[in-house]
């Protein structure tokens, strides 16, 4: 019962997911800098194309920091030439 009332009282839009998506992957944006293509840097990280690809979409909840540093390190970059926060408010 109290499960149901928590329900209802929620916020219609999550705040924490608010966060999430002013976080901005431009992954892509290197790697074309780079000219390098996905598959490459997925073979350089240890990582599969498909989070490779899920990371260029922005459709991950996180990142390990291990494999950032990895991406970094192919892509000769650093985390904030790749990751950035968008702080404006719609």
């Amino acid at each position: 019962m109290l499960r149901i009332w928590q329900r209802k009282t929620r916020p219609l839009s999550d705040p924490k997911e608010d966060l999430d998506q002013r976080i901005v992957v431009t992954l892509d944006v290197m790697l074309a800098r780079r000219k390098m293509r996905s598959k490459e840097l997925a073979e350089r990280v240890g990582i599969t194309e498909q989070n490779v690809s899920l990371l260029k979409s922005g459709k991950v909840k996180g990142v390990r920091f291990e494999t950032l540093a990895r991406i970094c390190d192919a892509l000769d970059c650093q985390p904030g030439d790749i990751l950035t926060y968008d702080a404006s408010e719609d």
